[in-house]
């Protein structure tokens, strides 16, 4: 398999690539777009930073790609929508550097508090000049921190270290969880209008940009203080000068831009009281190792196993729990694709319920492979990413339901699908570690291994059926590998599974249907 390095990467994360014989590493920084376009089709992995812009023209040409890297928090350099479109794999390292983030968001905080580069410019231009640096003490200040995730708590943790009152927002975290790290959850604006300073550490989404903008800073404090480490777009740079300008901001501290690099003749340049850094954040040796080695891991992972850690658009799957799921995963798909070729017209609605030890497990990985069974035959480009995205554009309805009790099986998986005029039900079961059985057909109990070419059987029960079968399928030269039975009551209508050898020809498969007691037939292939 081959990997495609694009931006720098640390020489620890190349070598844990390298290490592999399976893959293939090319590492070629600074191709245009249009080399990038031209060469992505060769590979089945991609590992960025922020350099590289992975664009749906991109995209388009990446025949063969599976997963995409980025060496970092973020991903905006990423169309993660049409990655998933096209089942790809988009990967972060969102824990790396987050303490660098973090400390990098202090040192700003402080440096705009007590004016420091400033000092240190006009020191170093040959004036003593005291009176032109009077700061502010951050100690009894309040910090507002918009976004709780891994660097918003701890940024806020070095604030209170500061003697600082945090308050925070972030609208999924929970007033309880947040005062367990000693932040005191606000609505948006309640935090701009009681702090002193606001650091924003939010991803960068229609939602978010411009979270900092004109009506924010209406809201704010006169002489709040403004810092953003997180991306450029989540502060209005336009309103922020123009606040700056009017002395609504006594200052701001600004690590990203919306344009970068940042253009010579950018107004914020112009201001004394904006401080500036040209995207440190995640600059430092620990932190370039950190996500260089994390990133590394994960795409090899997922190459090699299936294993899925640092996903932002498929649910995350370790190589242990991989290894437990793994059969689970099997049999969902293979029930998935017998629907797919059982139920004999358009599916509308498809009803999912997990009984039994796997109702314990984080099923979303299963539902994917069951989705990938009941869609592959009419979709060539469905995957785990894409299942239920596909799905959803075809308007199906996918349901799950969870129950812990199995009745006469550890674990039982059911699948049913629903169209104009009615519906089938399928459940499989495991055996052991990995057996995998057809439980349930219908209303049918039949214990069959789900696997090669099968012939299902509606028919008569009446004596003979069985023999007759078997005589039409010799007579074709068509081997038994193995038979299942099962019938409700006597007499009534029976259901069995003939497993064969090979496949049956359209003809053949309906002179088979016209045996004597036959009432249909469905070939299947799992």
């Amino acid at each position: 398999m081959k990997i495609l390095v694009s931006d720098n990467l640390s020489a620890q994360g190349l070598a844990i690539l390298k290490q592999h014989a399976e893959f293939e590493v090319d590492f070629r920084v600074g191709m245009s777009p249009e080399e990038l376009k031209g060469v992505i089709g060769e590979y089945q992995g991609l590992i960025v930073r922020s350099e590289t812009k992975v664009t749906a023209e991109i995209l388009a040409a990446a025949d063969n790609l599976k997963v995409i890297g980025r060496a970092g928090t973020g991903v905006d350099n990423i169309d993660v929508p049409v990655a998933t479109k096209r089942g790809i794999v988009v990967m972060n390292a969102a824990a790396g550097n987050s303490v660098t983030t973090a400390e990098h968001t202090i040192s700003l905080l402080m440096s705009l508090a007590r004016k420091i580069p400033q000092a240190h410019a006009r020191l170093k231009a040959g004036k003593w000049d005291k009176k032109s640096f009077m700061g502010v003490e951050l100690a009894g200040k309040t910090l507002g921190v918009i976004g709780l995730g891994n660097i918003g708590k701890i940024v806020a943790s070095r604030a209170q270290g500061l003697a600082m009152k945090v308050l925070g927002y972030d609208p999924f975290t929970t007033r309880e969880v947040a005062a367990k790290s000693g932040i005191e959850l606000a609505t948006l604006d309640e935090l701009f209008q009681q702090s002193d300073f606001i650091t924003v550490h939010t991803p960068l989404t229609e939602e978010t940009r411009g979270i900092i903008g004109e009506a924010a800073f209406a809201k704010m404090k006169q002489g709040v203080r403004i810092i953003n480490c997180a991306r450029g777009g989540l502060v209005d740079e336009a309103a922020l000068y123009e606040a700056v300008r009017s002395g609504k901001v006594a200052g701001a501290a600004l690590d990203v831009f919306v344009k970068e690099p940042v253009p010579t003749d950018h107004p914020l340049l112009t201001l004394d009281e904006v401080i500036v850094t040209p995207h440190l954040g995640a600059s430092t040796n620990e932190a370039q190792d950190s996500v260089a080695v994390t990133i590394a891991e994960q795409v090899a992972n997922y190459l090699l196993s299936g294993a899925v850690a640092g996903a932002v658009n498929v649910p995350a799957v370790s190589p242990e729990v991989l290894e437990h799921v793994r059969p689970y995963l099997e049999l969902g798909e293979k029930l998935g694709s017998f629907q797919a070729q059982f139920f004999n017209q358009p599916v509308r609605e498809i009803q999912i319920q997990y009984r039994g030890q796997v109702a314990e497990l984080d099923v979303r990985p299963l539902t994917q492979s069951i989705l990938i069974g009941l869609l592959k035959s009419v979709s060539s480009r469905v995957t785990p990413v894409n299942a239920s995205l596909i799905a959803a554009e075809r308007g199906l309805q996918v349901t799950e339901s969870k129950a812990l009790s199995a009745q006469d099986f550890t674990s039982l998986i059911e699948v049913i699908v629903r169209g104009e005029d009615g519906e089938c039900r399928v459940a499989g079961t495991i055996f052991g570690s990995s057996d995998l059985r057809l439980a349930y057909i219908n209303s049918y109990r039949i214990e069959a291994i789900p696997s090669g070419h099968l012939l299902v059987l509606h028919n008569a029960d009446k004596p003979g059926v069985v023999g007759q079968v078997g005589t039409f399928l010799g007579d074709h030269q068509i081997n038994i590998a193995q038979l299942y039975l099962s019938r409700n009551r006597p007499g009534e209508a029976a259901m069995s599974i003939y497993e064969v050898d090979s496949a049956l020809d359209a003809a053949t498969l309906t002179a088979l249907a016209a045996v004597p007691h036959v009432i249909w037939v469905r070939q299947i292939r799992l």
